[in-house]
């Protein structure tokens, strides 16, 4: 099948056959039809096949007849985080710059001022994450009685983010005859309850088992003792042909840690993690793209739907404790039919979680030796109490050890572990995702970005666009 047998209008033709493009990917070849024709779809379907595309060509060919109004956008896609809405935002400019259509990016880390301007001019297309359109709703700024196009992307990951109440809200605030697309990776108890409450008649379209691994990418499990994380880590991207890679952690104190660490060994590093906003974010991205950064160490905002050109290996420094986690993690690389390699570095603490991912891909992880020499990674340790317990060692030989004094610092009490973990979650969850409009009106002036600037709604940017694109032929 080619593009040529779709009928899309010619100017979005030749938007595609400038990408170099021709054959559509199979989930492509499927829902291209189907929401020409107007249907309600469930997409299942991993990252990297393409997905994007499926929806935004065909968008873009209704969108070619009629005209936007003020406040009254004319389509709607919802998506879980800012990288992945600002990656539609740039398909639209790859695939609509032949034509004259608009859009709108709400996301957080942006001025309000910025994206009130967009929307008045008026947006074919309303590109936004959950959080930031709900208050851009409460300001009276968006009226979504026109939305003839409703797109639910990654819902599993809306799932997982706390973003269904909001989506039910939202849903509830278009019209009734919309036509409703909505993709997944998976389809949990509640997404299935979600399709089935707000989609009429969908057409089911898989074009892979859920929770299934790309079976180009070659996967490594290496058991090694907690303190040979680092260096093990180190020989891998010495010895293994790297030429780019995502390294991820689960925690964020963690990346700040091994970004040090490598920076120390000569390793060309960037870290992308909750805490950065959005001009931090995208500057990052764009060195780890352009390949002024080889590494880029990560925690799970960059998980999913980041597409980014020949990423050669994943290296899990940590093991995810969600399973689909994993999943989406070596999805970042072996996209688009290339190859690619995934290191998981696991302890034996690690064992429950090593055994949830094998249950959920239904195969063994390949274990694979790594020779590393007795006591590696003891001397490179930056733990701040490691040169206090070793004096404390040596005192132990000439006189004994005092008891700790119960005015022992905050600083040097252990901290729950269970508690820790769900603070950091809520923040990754406020600073990724539902920024409040006290915190965006407080850089209400802030310039806009460059580049690819988030104030300008005119598709025709000549920047690339970074998400899955459709397959070339051979």
């Amino acid at each position: 099948m080619k593009f040529e047998d779709f009928t899309l209008a010619p100017e979005i033709l030749k938007a595609i056959a400038d990408t170099g493009y021709t054959e559509p990917t199979p989930i492509q070849a499927q829902a291209i039809p189907e929401v020409l024709a107007g249907h309600d779809i469930i997409g299942i379907a991993q990252t990297g096949t393409g997905k994007t595309a499926s929806f935004t060509l065909p968008m873009i060919h209704r969108l070619m007849r009629g005209r936007a109004r003020a406040r009254m956008p004319r389509t709607l896609i919802l998506e879980p985080t800012r990288e992945l809405a600002a990656q539609v935002a740039d398909n639209f400019d790859t695939y609509g710059k032949h034509t004259k259509l608009t859009k709108a990016l709400l996301i957080g880390g942006v001025s309000f001022g910025d994206q009130e301007r967009a929307i008045m001019r008026g947006a074919d297309v309303l590109i936004a994450t959950p959080g930031r359109l709900l208050d851009h709703i409460g300001r009276g700024k968006v009226l979504l009685r026109g939305v003839e196009v409703l797109v639910i992307d990654e819902a599993d990951r809306m799932l997982d983010m706390g973003f269904i109440p909001d989506i039910e809200k939202i849903i509830k605030l278009v019209p009734f005859t919309r036509q409703t697309l909505l993709f997944s990776a998976t389809m949990p108890p509640e997404i299935t309850r979600l399709a089935n409450e707000f989609l009429s008649a969908p057409k089911r379209i898989e074009t892979a088992p859920p929770a299934s691994t790309n079976v180009n990418v070659r996967q490594a499990l290496v058991t090694i003792a907690p303190s040979q994380k680092r260096e093990a880590l180190r020989k891998l991207i010495s010895s293994d042909e790297v030429k780019n890679a995502i390294v991820f952690c689960n925690r964020k104190r963690d990346i700040a840690d091994l970004l040090q660490y490598l920076k120390q060994n000569k390793f060309s590093v960037a870290a992308l993690h909750g805490d950065m906003d959005q001009h931090a974010r995208l500057a990052t991205l764009n060195m780890f793209k352009s390949g002024e950064a080889t590494y880029l160490i990560a925690s799970d905002v960059a998980a999913r739907g980041l597409d980014i050109a020949n990423v050669s290996h994943i290296f899990n420094f940590d093991v995810p404790t969600h399973p689909e986690d994993y999943v989406h993690r070596i999805g970042r690389t072996g996209r688009a039919g290339r190859t690619g390699v995934a290191y998981t570095l696991a302890t034996k603490n690690d064992d429950k979680y090593v055994t949830a991912i094998e249950s959920l891909i239904k195969q063994p992880i390949p274990k694979e030796a790594l020779d590393l020499p007795k006591g590696a990674g003891s001397s490179s340790s930056s733990k701040p109490n490691s040169s206090r317990s070793s004096s404390r060692n040596q005192s132990r030989n000439s006189k004994p050890t005092p008891t700790r004094s119960k005015n022992t610092s905050a600083s040097d009490k252990p901290k729950p572990s269970g508690s820790q973990s769900s603070g950091r979650r809520r923040g990754f969850l406020n600073k990724d995702t539902k920024d409040s409009p006290a915190k965006d009106s407080a850089t209400k002036d802030t310039p806009k970005e460059k580049s690819d600037s988030f104030g300008d709604n005119s598709f025709g940017n000549d920047a690339p666009a970074f998400l899955q694109q459709p397959t070339k032929k051979d």
